[in-house]
């Protein structure tokens, strides 16, 4: 089945092609059918891929289309290489894609037919581009896909592009992941001259034998190209600001596509980061470091899609964390999971969005689980993976990167404990603010309160129902030997490296205990939760002090606008007056006016009096004969 891999990116492009190019001939019908069937093909053939890469003795293979860049000793292929890594993040990319179209169906209803197909066409160029990182058998192939991601993230975001602050938001995050982008490609350059290749097998094989600093270098700028698409400190800020955009590109973005990509990379990279030490703990510093702000924020956030976005970055934050302690494996683990539980609670905020009539500030809801039942069973299931509950998925992924990092540094593991207690917390506040308690909307809204069409639920019990079994295939070995069956899959290419001299050696008793500890503080969490936020009247008044701070998210746009957008402006504008307008305009405009000036001057010379050319030609005589006489003394 792998000879067919290419069809799974070609088919999304196609139907970028058909409704990009056909938007103001096709019908809705057409668009639908189109749209979301590609999506379902790739996805169909990606789950073929899957098996073919989970039967016993599967290897990796690379497959050759043409050459992408040939000149001199430079080779670089447009190939895809297909294992286990990016089988698994093809069958996540294709499914929830799949589930998201369709969910857009019903949900962009009210946008006309040429906008609708525009729509639908931005979302299959943007999986198009995410297959093609994930497919790509070189750094290159996956820099394209990994700019192509770019791009649809600006389109997605600005959608409503009469809206002047949704534009401002797409090209916040445009710039930002700009940032991070540069960092890549220095960091492609320098692998380029070290090893003279850039495919993932010559890399790797030579990595071995490079320089511990050469290493760092350049992972260090991987990094920084992942920080800036999966929003980390201090990249992250475009993020939240992209929830301008309509819900389900939110639930795109933040479940299957771009902020998954830097953990990708990452992981794909695991060679490189194993033999570079500093790196890794740069990963876990700043992974830990952004989950636990984004956390603190999200605790005070009113906008649900806003809470949704920073529990994003924190999960992305404790990604960071797994990848950098060597928990490669805990890492793709939890961005699957997270891609289940993530993205049902954004399309369960869609759900209540589309049922409030576009109303997002959860102060102004309340007693929504009558009239929206499948919308608050599934949102409610969301929440419970997230926090960390058994059975569902979050539970086994997030206690295998809190064990991972116990092992590594228990610092580490106290302050990604002190994020998951917020996480339940935050997580809880907005369910219980959402769906219990009385409505506090207005009555035009409480009269039109309704369920979601089947379009729009179908995916809803779809996701609640992978959110509550898709943890499973990662049982750990405290309750059953060899049952981590993801572990398994992965481990010829994404080997999870154990700490030579680990901070703490945990026996099965001793992580039966500490899970069970955490449960109960969850718990405890999720009831701190209930008792504040489900009663009836609820304090709606502006926060004050520490709150304010939360609430204003640690004013890190406002320090960020004050040290570095205003003082660019200011460069900016100087550049502009003085520089540009008066020293360089100035001088090129003085230089014509020169001329000018010159040649009107000499023009009074063409007298037409045969005297004054004589006296001229006098004077001219006198000087060349001083002149001569001066130079030979």
């Amino acid at each position: 089945m792998s000879k067919y891999v290419f069809l799974i990116p070609l088919l999304p492009l196609v139907g970028f092609l058909i409704n990009g190019l056909g938007r103001n001939f096709l019908s809705r019908m057409l668009v639908n059918i189109i749209g979301c069937g590609v999506l379902i093909a790739s996805f169909v053939i990606s789950f073929l891929v899957f098996r073919e890469m989970a039967a016993p003795g599967a290897t990796p293979m690379v497959i050759r289309y043409f050459d992408f860049i040939k000149a001199g000793g430079l080779d670089i292929q447009a190939s895809f290489l297909v294992d286990q890594l990016s089988a698994l993040f093809l069958l996540v990319i294709t499914g929830i894609g799949s589930l998201i179209h369709v969910y857009s169906t019903a949900y962009m209803h009210e946008e006309t037919t040429p906008h609708y197909a525009r729509y639908f066409a931005y979302l299959n160029l943007f999986v198009f581009s995410m297959l093609l990182l994930v497919l790509g058998s070189n750094f290159v192939v996956m820099f394209v896909g990994w700019e192509g991601v770019g791009l649809c993230s600006y389109l997605l975001i600005g959608y409503w592009f009469g809206n002047a602050s949704y534009n401002n938001a797409a090209k916040k995050a445009f710039v930002m992941n700009r940032i991070g982008d540069l960092g890549f490609l220095l960091a492609i350059f320098w692998m380029l001259s070290q090893f003279g290749s850039i495919a993932y097998a010559d890399v790797f094989a030579k990595a071995s034998t490079a320089p511990v600093a050469v290493l760092t270098g350049i992972t260090i700028l991987l990094f920084v190209g992942a920080m800036g698409k999966s929003a980390q400190i201090p990249l992250y800020t475009w993020l939240p600001d992209a929830m301008a955009g309509p819900t389900p590109v939110s639930a795109l973005i933040h479940a299957a596509t771009m902020v998954t990509a830097g953990v990708y990379m990452i992981a794909r990279s695991n060679v490189l980061f194993t033999l570079a030490p500093i790196s890794q703990n740069l990963v876990a510093i700043i992974g830990i470091s952004t989950a636990l702000l984004a956390a603190t924020i999200a605790l005070k956030q009113n906008d649900i899609k806003k809470v949704l976005a920073y529990s994003t970055v924190s999960q992305l934050g404790l990604m960071f964390l797994a990848l950098g302690v060597g928990a490669y494996t805990a890492g793709v683990f939890h961005v699957m999971t997270h891609a289940f539980f993530k993205a049902l609670l954004f399309l369960g905020a869609g759900s209540v969005i589309h049922a409030m009539h576009h109303e997002q500030d959860i102060m102004k809801m309340g007693g929504l689980r009558k009239k929206l039942p499948i919308t608050h069973i599934t949102f409610l299931i969301g929440c419970l993976a997230i926090a960390g509950i058994p059975p569902f998925a979050g539970f086994f992924s997030k206690d295998e990167i809190l064990t991972a990092a116990l092992e590594k540094n228990p610092v580490y593991y106290v302050l990604a404990l002190a994020t998951s207690l917020m996480t339940a917390f935050y997580m809880f506040r907005l369910y219980f603010l959402t769906f219990s308690g009385k409505f506090r909307g207005s009555h035009e809204q409480e009269h039109h309160l309704h369920e979601s069409p089947v379009p729009m639920t179908l995916p809803l019990i779809v996701l609640a129902i992978l959110s509550v079994v898709g943890g499973w295939v990662g049982i750990p070995a405290v309750f059953a030997e060899n049952a981590h069956l993801l572990s398994h899959f992965l481990s010829p290419v994404v080997a999870s490296v154990k700490p030579a001299h680990p901070a703490i050696h945990l026996s099965h008793s001793s992580e039966l205990a500490l899970m069970g500890g955490v449960l109960v503080l969850i718990l405890v969490m999720i009831v701190l939760a209930s008792k504040k936020f489900s009663k009836e009247n609820i304090d709606t008044a502006a926060p004050s002090g520490f709150s304010a701070v939360l609430s204003n998210k640690w004013y890190v746009d406002e320090i960020y606008e004050a040290i570095i957008v205003r003082p660019i402006n200011w460069i900016s504008s100087f550049l502009s007056r003085v520089v540009d307008n008066r020293l360089i305009d100035g001088l090129v405009n003085g230089v014509g006016k020169g001329v000018q000036f010159s040649a009107r001057q000499l023009r009074l010379l063409q007298s037409g009096q045969v005297g004054s050319y004589i006296l001229i030609m006098m004077i001219a005589i006198i000087l060349f004969f001083i002149f001569q006489l001066f130079w030979k003394l």
